[in-house]
């Protein structure tokens, strides 16, 4: 029977968001960022197991979260730190060939359950699997040089990436077994690679990334919603 299992890789610094530790270590609304993130999956159904992926260095996680594991594993960049993870879950004997990988942000912690149904109805079991994303809404520009606007994007056709990004076990350690893993962005670009399409699954625009500081006021306002419907 395939399973489904989150993997949440948690071993970034936060650089950009500025806030002196890991972005995923943030507190908001009495729980940690990382926190929010784990409940929607180990929360979830249709989830078997969930993974966290964190630096050997790490000395903050602490979990004791029903059906959830942490795997101090975590590499350089998120593509190393995805592969680590991967290879660790089928030496351990905990996913098989054939099982649902779904690799999320830990800095997502947003996500709306029924999204996350959606991608696993729509993409689990298939061979070329497929992430959550949205039809790019703003008009695009593309700067040259000295910042100015060099041409006008047609946005027809062009879809955000967000996670989580759903791939079988196999496929998933097939595409990042490579030596040079600094192109890969995502776990979708580097099925890519393989000269597989993975599906476009619609997601959601709530499933926001913490990114920049700015970012914090909108995820507050969005967690503080959800917290009110769940009452």
């Amino acid at each position: 029977m395939t399973r489904n299992i989150a993997l949440i890789p948690a071993a970034g610094v936060g650089v950009r968001f500025g806030a002196g530790k890991p972005k995923q270590y943030v507190e908001i609304n009495g729980k940690t960022v990382l926190q929010h993130t784990l409940e929607i999956f180990t929360r979830h159904p249709q989830i078997d197991f969930t993974a966290v992926i964190v630096s050997p260095e790490d000395g903050i996680f602490q979990t004791a979260l029903p059906n959830a594991g942490v795997f101090k594993v975590g590499g350089d960049t998120r593509a190393q730190t995805v592969r680590n993870g991967v290879n660790a879950l089928l030496q351990q004997g905990i996913a098989a060939a054939d099982d649902n990988i779904l690799v999320h942000d830990a800095a997502r912690c947003c996500l709306p359950s029924e999204a996350l149904t959606r991608l696993i109805a729509e993409a689990g079991g298939k061979a070329q699997g497929g992430i959550l994303a949205v039809p790019v809404a703003d008009t695009l520009k593309r700067a040259d040089s000295d910042g100015q606007i060099a041409a006008t994007v047609d946005r027809a056709g062009l879809w955000q990436a967000q996670t989580p990004q759903l791939f079988q076990t196999a496929l998933l350690q097939r595409a990042l077994a490579v030596e040079d893993l600094s192109a890969v962005t995502d776990e979708a670009s580097a099925v890519e690679r393989l000269g597989i399409r993975p599906l476009l699954v619609l997601g959601d625009t709530r499933n926001l990334k913490l990114t920049l500081p700015q970012d914090e006021f909108i995820v507050r306002l969005l967690l503080g919603a959800k917290s009110q419907v769940c009452v």
